[in-house]
């Protein structure tokens, strides 16, 4: 796959994490780009990187989503868990650029008109509200944890001095 842009690396990883249990629609691929804080701000670069994807067999249409193929799945597989996005993205870059297609397939056809759709949905989805699961707990109070017990040196036995 030649050439390797960010927004194909983040399309990518957004729809592996929208698509994990049924296929993806535009609007959650477009609210998981956003989750991992690489939102879509180029709808003409994103539509490009879509149509790359399906060509060279890397992303599939089932239903009235997208999901990613296996092929697609493993490139993004074994990735560090605790790394940060900007390295994920660079990882999996450098998988997309090792990648050679065995046989070219029928492109979907994606415009950015349909990106920027996805992106009113998701703001008009965003704005109504109501419980976000994927928001932070909030940390306990110091109060709360347990303590060391006293009376016991960590390290042994104080000294003497004679």
């Amino acid at each position: 796959m030649y050439p390797i842009h960010d927004t194909d690396a983040q399309l990518l990883l957004a729809t592996l994490i929208a698509s994990k249990r049924r296929p993806a629609a535009l609007a959650e691929i477009v609210a998981a780009a956003e989750f991992m804080g690489c939102p879509v701000t180029a709808p003409k670069a994103w539509a490009s990187a879509f149509e790359r994807f399906s060509t060279h067999g890397l992303l599939v249409a089932e239903g009235e989503g997208y999901v990613l193929t296996a092929v697609a799945q493993a490139m993004a597989g074994g990735l560090p868990k605790k790394a940060e996005t900007d390295e994920r993205v660079f990882l999996v870059r450098e998988k997309l650029s090792a990648y050679k297609p065995l046989a070219e397939s029928a492109p979907i056809e994606m415009s950015a008109e349909q990106f920027e759709a996805a992106l009113a949905e998701h703001a008009a989805l965003s704005q109504q509200g109501g419980k976000n699961l994927l928001m932070p707990k909030p940390k306990r109070d110091d109060d709360d944890r347990p303590r060391r017990p006293q009376g016991r040196r960590p390290f042994g036995n104080a000294r003497r001095r004679s």
